[in-house]
């Protein structure tokens, strides 16, 4: 568990923010300008903070108030970079190396393996891709054996090859580092498929912490995620590929229920997250879809209409492990005469589905 309290001013910029954080991954995210990496760097020790206390496990970090504000260098916490600043003059080897700091860390053999590096020991970081050099950068942050991980936009510079190829390794930090980790991201889709929970920021002030639906199902926070390009990420195996080109993939938590996507880059049997926007899901009371050609039909129950000062949005139990969100019109809810508890019909296109491998 983690206590987090800032106040920090750049310039004219303030960021304040109290809360508490689960284990495992929370994603940062807002508009550019909200104050995102300022708290990385606060925390990291890189700017001067006003007032700053981390709380890990009970044990703390950092206590401005306290007097323990140690250097940068000694707080215990790894920051990964966008733009990795990995040091040009040394190998590979030299710069993973050169973030050794305790023998308790992890072992120097398995951190090159995890993140399949061996091959770039000998090299110096200019003739590594950016992937490569995003992978270093992450090893060379492991092995400083820190207590809190941070990453700054840890897929921004890369180009969507290179994004599918960094995010299993992402994963398998994830999975094998009991590390607290906060991510940095303006992207939604790459948080959903890092984090476990999100810290929604705008203008300096935090205004909600939890799941993508939770924060949806909030009228002040609807709208800020929807400018920011709200998306919603199901959980799932891919089960089969048709004549058609299309992948058809079972939500966890589904008996019945598969969805197609003709974006998959996935093979049979692999995990996946498959991406939605609201705004691409239709709804149809049962009985009334059939002249519509759209592939995917879920039914599920209405558990909540969320209105905000623009839009509407419906949450739909389906049976799986997250609700459904879908972003109507208030017309469309009265022509419907949509409630709490209706049955109800989501439809979309498979071409509207976007299905992404996990690890």
């Amino acid at each position: 568990m983690m206590r987090l309290q800032a106040s920090v001013c750049r310039g004219d910029f303030q960021l304040t923010l109290n809360t508490e954080l689960g284990p495992g991954a929370t994603g940062v995210f807002g508009r550019s300008g909200s104050g995102k990496t300022s708290l990385l760097l606060a925390l990291a020790g890189l700017v001067p903070s006003n007032a700053l206390q981390l709380t890990i496990n009970g044990e703390v970090l950092i206590d401005t108030a306290a007097g323990v504000t140690p250097p940068a260098h000694r707080r215990g916490i790894g920051l990964v970079f966008q733009d990795h600043r990995l040091f040009p003059h040394l190998s590979i080897e030299a710069n993973l190396r050169y973030g050794l700091r305790s023998e308790s860390g992890p072992d120097f053999k398995e951190v090159v393996d995890l993140l399949e590096i061996g091959d770039l020991l000998q090299r110096r970081p200019a003739a590594c891709s950016g992937g490569q050099r995003q992978r270093v950068a992450l090893g060379r942050a492991l092995l400083a054996a820190p207590r809190l991980l941070l990453l700054d936009e840890p897929l921004a510079s890369l180009d969507r090859g290179l994004k599918r190829n960094i995010l299993p390794f992402l994963c398998r930090i994830r999975q094998r580092f009991a590390l607290p980790m906060l991510i940095v991201s303006h992207d939604l889709e790459d948080l959903l498929s890092l984090t476990d929970s999100i810290m929604l920021i705008d203008h300096g002030q935090l205004r909600g912490h939890g799941s993508v639906a939770d924060l949806a199902q909030n009228p002040d926070t609807l709208e800020l995620l929807h400018d920011c390009g709200l998306v919603f990420a199901v959980p799932g195996q891919l089960r089969d590929r048709d004549d058609q080109g299309l992948a058809w993939i079972r939500p966890h938590g589904a008996s019945e229920c598969s969805l197609a996507t003709g974006n998959c880059e996935a093979g049979i049997g692999d995990q996946v997250d498959i991406l939605i926007r609201p705004e691409d899901l239709v709804l149809a009371r049962p009985g009334l879809e059939a002249q519509l050609s759209l592939t995917n039909r879920i039914a599920g129950t209405i558990t909540a209409i969320t209105r905000s000062a623009q839009r509407c949005l419906v949450s739909i139990d389906a049976g799986f492990t997250v609700p459904l969100l879908a972003e109507v019109t208030e017309r469309a809810i009265e022509r419907l005469s949509l409630r709490e508890g209706d049955a109800v019909l989501a439809l979309c296109k498979a071409q509207a589905l976007h299905a992404r491998p996990l690890g």
